[in-house]
Parts: structure tokens; C-alpha cells; sequence
């Protein structure tokens, strides 16, 4: 399982693998670009805030899953050591029964994890959606109407006279 690095918060200094420490949140980009300060490029402590609390339900989940896989041991060694071979057909089912179990909650950790991966995608889509809106917005000056993509362009020019 790989562990993904956190998005550093506003006004931080981040360093990236093998560069230089940059400035995240503040600062001015050149090259005609919009600075960093612009609110426009600002993300809300809200969508950088780490998903602790599912990471801790698929830790449980996952550990739950190991606790009964331990007392299936546990229990198939102690059924083989009173009973020898005549405990097999009991323990098959109970062998059954506890790996399937065991399965069960491992997978719930994993769907726990999916669903962590799945935040940090909306919270992706929407700073992305917000960025563009607002380009969008600043793009468009108010008060001044875009041609109409209905009518082509040379309706104009060859009517009646």
C-alpha cells in the first residue's frame, strides 16, 4: 500500500523531491500569469484536511479481520488436540464460516480506503471547477454579449438591399 504525501496548507513552505524549497499560497508567478495570492488559486483549509478518521475504520477493520483469522488457529488446533480426527467435519464448517468472515472485513477496510481516495478526488474536482469558473467569469467582461453561435458569420453582409 503506498502512503500518499499530504498537500502542504496555505502560506507553507513546501520542497519538492529533489529541488529547491517554493512557497505554496503566496508569492507572485511571472510570465503574465495570476499570482498565487489571487483567491482565485487559495485553497480552503477545509479541502486540505486529511481523511483521519476512515484511515482509523479500515486500521480497525483490517485488525478485526486478523484477531479472528489468530482464533481460527486457535480454535482448529485446539479442536484437532481434544478430539483428533473426528473434530474435521465441525472445524471445516467453522473454517469456512471465519475465513469467509475474516475476507468480509478486509474488504471493508479496502472499500474504507476507496472511499478516502474518492474524496481526495472531489476535493480535486472541486478546486479544479472553482479555477476554472473563475477564469471563466474573468474571461467574460459584464455588460458585453458574445456573438450568437447560431447565425453564421456572413448573415449580415448578403441581405436584400
Amino acid at each position: 500500500m503506498s502512503e500518499r504525501s499530504e498537500m502542504p496548507r496555505t502560506g507553507t513552505t513546501a520542497t519538492p523531491a529533489g529541488g529547491a524549497p517554493r512557497t505554496v499560497g503566496n508569492g507572485a508567478a511571472g510570465g503574465g500569469r495570476r499570482g498565487a495570492s489571487d483567491p482565485v488559486f487559495q485553497v480552503r483549509n477545509s479541502d486540505v484536511e486529511p481523511y483521519t478518521g476512515l484511515r482509523y475504520l479500515s486500521k480497525l477493520f483490517r485488525l478485526m479481520a486478523v484477531v479472528i483469522l489468530l482464533l481460527l488457529v486457535a480454535e482448529v488446533s485446539t479442536g484437532l488436540y481434544s478430539n483428533g480426527a473426528a473434530a474435521i467435519p465441525t472445524l471445516l464448517s467453522e473454517v469456512s464460516r471465519l475465513i469467509v468472515l475474516a475476507g468480509l472485513l478486509w474488504g471493508i477496510g479496502d472499500l474504507a480506503i476507496l472511499l478516502i481516495d474518492v474524496g481526495h478526488d472531489v476535493r480535486a474536482t472541486r478546486i479544479l471547477m472553482g479555477r476554472q469558473v473563475a477564469h471563466h467569469m474573468g474571461e467574460h467582461v459584464p455588460g458585453e454579449r458574445a456573438p450568437d453561435a447560431s447565425t453564421p458569420a456572413s448573415a449580415g453582409t448578403a441581405g436584400p438591399r
